[in-house]
């Protein structure tokens, strides 16, 4: 919903601050403060997909760079893997709407990762993808990217991990790069809920891409079938049949593991077992 004498860009900022202030912008610096995202000197590349997630990300960066104590500044970047004309027209117009001073460099991942993948391409794609960004933004004098992975994200990875993946495996909030030097990666919405985000793009009359993934849209992937889809089913039902905690849950539960009560773990590429310390003299 655009308020009354205020642009888009300046609608969306403010009910970031004001109605959403509680959802999002909160978790947003309890984030950034709690895992130390952001340093003084830090110039971050925000990388924007065309989705509601980075979308949101770029608008929260670009506030706080007009409101921290600590100076710091941001340059947005989005990669075109090789998305449809309407996809990238999408992706421009969103942009401008919002009035983030987007960088587009093109690539042929899209083309590439289908070509030369097995099965779904997604992982090749996203290994892929995670390298350009890298590179763009280095070369633009960044020593950090920040991306829109969520504390929904978070939970389902978890569960994914457990469930399909015989893992307990977690996705950090900041995380240095061991291909690029002097390189990290950020993800400040690790507080966000993205029932918080979606309500932020409709109040705000908002609409952003989808997966808009070129294998998606010919209908090679059965995104209905997805592991993804499939934990968010499983949360939704836990909460419907009584557990209205379980996400805060599941998210509170990687910021408190036992290590000394698992059999075995994994520390730096080196398994552990904990018959290690038993042996021990």
């Amino acid at each position: 919903m655009e308020e009354l004498g205020l642009t888009p860009a300046e609608a969306a900022k403010r009910s970031i601050l004001k109605k959403y202030r509680k959802a999002i912008w909160g978790p947003f610096i309890a984030a950034v403060k709690q895992y130390k995202l952001i340093s003084e000197g830090d110039r971050i590349a925000v990388c924007m997909s065309g989705g509601k997630d980075s979308a949101l990300l770029a608008v929260l960066m670009k506030t706080l760079t007009e409101h921290s104590e600590v100076p710091f500044s941001c340059e947005f970047i989005c990669m075109d893997p090789g998305y449809s004309e309407a996809n990238r027209r999408r992706l421009e117009e969103n942009a401008r709407l919002l009035e983030i001073p987007l960088k587009i460099f093109e690539t042929n991942v899209f083309r590439v990762s289908s070509n030369h993948s097995e099965g779904s391409p997604c992982y090749l794609c996203a290994r892929m993808r995670r390298g350009h960004l890298y590179n763009y933004a280095k070369s633009l004098g960044c020593n950090k990217i920040a991306l829109g992975h969520h504390f929904s994200d978070v939970i389902e990875t978890t569960l994914m991990g457990m469930l399909w993946g015989a893992q307990l495996q977690g996705m950090l909030p900041r995380l240095r790069s061991t291909n690029f030097e002097g390189m990290e990666l950020i993800r400040p919405l690790y507080r966000i809920r993205e029932d918080d985000i979606v309500a932020w793009a409709r109040y705000n009359s908002l609409e952003f891409l989808g997966c808009a993934c070129s294998m998606t849209e010919n209908a090679e992937i059965d995104e209905s079938k997805s592991k993804r889809r499939e934990t968010k089913a499983l949360i939704r039902r836990l909460k419907e049949e009584g557990n209205a905690d379980v996400e805060k849950n599941i998210f509170n539960s990687l910021h408190n593991v036992s290590v000394d009560t698992f059999v075995g773990y994994d520390h730096d590429g080196e398994e552990h077992s904990f018959l290690e310390k038993l042996e021990e003299p």
